[in-house]
C-alpha cells in the first residue's frame, strides 16, 4: 500500500498550533499503521467512509483528517473539523 500527502493536507495543518498539531499527525500515523497491516483501530481514532473513495479519521471531537483511497494508494487530503470536511466534500 502506498500512502501520500497532498499539498493541500500540509496547508491545513498550518491553522493547528503546538499539541493539536501533533496529535493530527499522530492520527495519520495510526491510520496508516491501521490500513497498511489490518489492524485494529485505536482507542479513541473513528474510521469512516463518507463519500466514494473518500474517509475520514476522527481524533477526539475536533481533529479529523479526510483521506482518499482507492485500490493501493492512499491520499491524506485535508486536516480539518466537520465543516471543513463538508465543504470540501460539497465542491467535488
Amino acid at each position: 500500500m502506498r500512502f501520500e500527502f497532498k499539498p493541500s493536507f500540509d496547508r491545513s495543518l498550518k491553522s493547528y498550533r503546538g499539541r493539536e498539531k501533533e496529535e493530527i499527525k499522530e492520527s495519520a500515523l495510526q491510520a496508516i499503521e491501521i490500513l497498511s497491516h489490518d489492524r485494529a483501530l485505536h482507542e479513541g481514532v473513528g474510521l469512516k467512509r463518507l463519500k466514494g473513495d473518500f474517509w475520514e479519521v476522527r481524533k477526539g471531537l475536533k481533529a479529523r483528517i479526510l483521506f482518499k483511497w482507492q485500490g493501493d494508494l492512499v491520499e491524506f487530503v485535508l486536516a480539518g473539523d466537520h465543516n471543513d470536511i463538508r465543504r470540501y466534500l460539497h465542491k467535488i
